[in-house]
């Protein structure tokens, strides 16, 4: 199973909202690299939600729901389908920062990435940190 980070701001879509929808469209990202990251998503893969902007945080896992398809805003793109799965943490951007283990990871190299890999042992340490599973 892959592991990915996706980063939302809060006013446009935010964790409250993709746990009453339960489910949604991930589209609307227009970067290169992201969108060779929404492709190798498969089915079942896990994803921690990220709220961008001013919280910086990560707030919540989902599950992807359908593997990558043209994204219905701009068939040059494309967009997955994610679940909520549970609240997370949360577990803050410092306390990332902060952890040596996790000084390699593409949301700290990557700054500005909206959908990012997470290596398995990174995600077992966030979740460790968010007392998670």
């Amino acid at each position: 199973m892959g592991h990915w980070l996706m980063k939302s701001e809060p006013a446009s879509y935010s964790w409250d909202q993709l746990m009453r929808d339960r489910s949604t469209e991930w589209d609307g990202v227009r970067n290169p690299a992201a969108r060779l990251h929404l492709k190798a998503m498969k089915k079942g893969d896990e994803a921690f939600f990220y709220h961008s902007g001013e919280e910086r945080q990560i707030v919540g896992i989902m599950r992807i729901a359908r593997e990558a398809q043209p994204d219905p805003k701009d068939p040059n793109w494309v967009s997955v389908a994610v679940e909520a799965v549970r609240p997370f943490g949360p577990v803050t951007l410092k306390q990332i920062k902060a952890e040596p283990k996790l000084a390699g990871m593409e949301l700290i190299r990557q700054s500005r990435l909206s959908v990012s890999p997470v290596r398995d042992e990174e995600w077992q340490i966030i979740l460790k940190m968010g007392n998670g599973r």
